[in-house]
């Protein structure tokens, strides 16, 4: 499967063009993780985002009883996404549970992309801004309980 294959079918992606996923898929560069071997790890620094080719990958986090898993992601499915706009600390672990194959869109590409093609990158920046909102509001209960029951 190529990249173009793969950010097709990514949810982040449904509303491109065939131009404006292939500006992304020129960028996209492919990553094999071995079962057991961690994407990235809460606490770092996030640098890229991706989507799952093929494999599974497990999203947990810690909390005061350990780690708890959040997800199980697969195919075409995107993680880390706030990495690609913003130099922030990984909120999550993500974890391969299988061996993976992986897109990987790297902040550096996505930031030297902006200057030559900005609608494009405002277009996935606001896809990625929708689905967090989506998912907060999604976890909206989850959150209260977090808050300790206030909002």
């Amino acid at each position: 499967m190529t990249a173009l294959d793969v950010l097709q079918r990514c949810s982040l992606f449904r509303d491109f063009s065939e131009t404006g996923l292939q500006i992304f898929a020129s960028i996209a560069v492919d990553r094999t993780v071995p079962a057991g071997t961690p994407v990235f790890a809460e606490g770092m620094v996030g640098e890229s985002m991706y989507v799952v080719k093929e494999g599974t990958v497990r999203v947990t986090l810690r909390d005061g009883q350990g780690e708890r898993t959040l997800a199980m992601l697969g195919p075409s499915e995107p993680f880390g996404e706030i990495a690609l706009l913003t130099r922030s600390t990984r909120l999550v672990s993500v974890v391969a549970e299988t061996t993976c194959d992986l897109l990987e869109l790297a902040q550096r590409d996505f930031y030297r992309l902006q200057p030559q093609k900005p609608q494009a990158c405002l277009k996935l920046a606001l896809a990625i801004a929708g689905d967090l909102a989506r998912k907060a509001a999604d976890a909206r209960e989850d959150l209260r309980a977090l808050a300790g029951g206030q909002g």
